[in-house]
């Protein structure tokens, strides 16, 4: 008998242990707990995967109403503007023209001054009433993009 039979003999004699004491059982059961607990896992995951979904067409549908609201507001804004704008305009005009009527009775210096005081005072009114008005509707980098166009059309309308 060589060595390879003997090797043979100790290799079944092995194998008869392992199935003795049942070996393969004992891994069939590791393998099915650990399948189990990937499933397992595959679940929650998925369910969390669901609840993620559906925070984030929550967060979609809240951003686009607020999108929404802050259109109406802008809106609402720039309508109020125009409206004070074009008021402002008028009592402006009514103003400077009582002022110059005054001012015609004085040098042209008194004159030229008073027309600065006057714009300078209905500017800052302006500047004023727009910041009060947008700083309580909308927010400061709306506003401020608002203001000064607002600004720079109310100068040219001066002018």
């Amino acid at each position: 008998m060589d060595a390879t039979f003997w090797a043979f003999i100790g290799l079944v004699i092995f194998l008869g242990i392992l199935a003795y004491v049942k070996v393969p059982a004992m891994l069939a059961a590791a393998l099915d707990k650990r399948s189990d607990q990937i499933r397992n896992e595959l679940e929650q995951a998925t369910k969390l995967r669901e609840e993620a979904q559906q925070l984030l067409a929550e967060y979609q549908r809240k951003r686009k109403e607020a999108e929404v609201e802050a259109a109406g507001l802008l809106s609402a804004a720039e309508k109020e503007a125009a409206l004070l704008r074009e008021e402002a305009k008028v009592k402006t005009e009514e103003f400077v023209s009582r002022r110059t009527a005054m001012a015609e009775q004085k040098i042209r210096q008194a004159e030229a001054d008073a027309i600065n005081e006057v714009r300078a005072s209905a500017v800052d009114l302006a500047i004023t009433a727009a910041e009060n008005l947008l700083g309580a509707k909308i927010d400061s980098k709306v506003s401020g993009s608002l203001f000064k166009s607002s600004l720079e059309e109310f100068k040219k309308q001066l002018n």
